[in-house]
């Protein structure tokens, strides 16, 4: 019986060499929302329940009951979002790829960055190469743009993508069929 057991403690795998890695180095923090926020107001909701509304009349009559479900279940979430104002969280730009929300997107993940508005606040855009998430989008916040834009030059190409066909198509419908007025507030 030792036997046996000293010969499953010699055919046992050599422990794995500890390759040494890169120190984790944070560059810059800073502390922003965790989300775009813009605040609707009554003509805005008023307008978007009412072609709900119409929609769900329509589905109605073609009885498709899972649509008006997923249509009013889409609704309440973007309700919620646009009443709820977004926690601040903090950015973190290290050695090793940008940290947001506890989650880490790696150097390697992320293909350009650029910087845009939404909502009338400053955001920071990446394009990320694979997996579920295609474009982060962090906001500036309390955070100096400048020292952002130059160290993430060391890392990675600073280059707006051109706007894809949904993107042009989300604008001009928006141009056409404003759910707001500017001045209503």
């Amino acid at each position: 019986m030792q036997e046996k057991k000293l010969s499953l403690e010699k055919s046992a795998p050599p422990p794995l060499e500890v390759i040494p890695s890169k120190e984790l180095k944070i560059l810059y923090i800073w502390k922003a929302p965790s989300r775009p926020f813009k605040k609707r107001n009554k003509e805005f909701w008023t307008t978007i329940l009412s072609i709900l509304f119409l929609m769900a009349l329509i589905l109605f009559f073609v009885k498709e009951w899972f649509l008006i479900a997923a249509i009013i279940s889409i609704t309440f979430v973007y309700y919620v979002l646009s009443t709820v104002e977004p926690e601040e969280i903090e950015c973190k730009i290290t050695n090793r790829g940008i940290v947001y929300a506890a989650e880490t997107y790696p150097w390697e993940a992320i293909d350009q960055f650029w910087f845009g508005y939404k909502y009338g606040q400053r955001t920071l855009n990446f394009k990320i190469r694979s997996g579920l998430v295609a474009h982060l989008c962090l906001l500036v916040g309390k955070g100096e743009e400048d020292k952002i834009k130059q160290i993430l030059l060391k890392y990675l190409i600073e280059d707006e993508p051109p706007p894809s066909f949904l993107d042009k198509a989300a604008a001009w419908l928006q141009k056409k069929i404003p759910l707001e007025t500017e001045t209503a507030k």
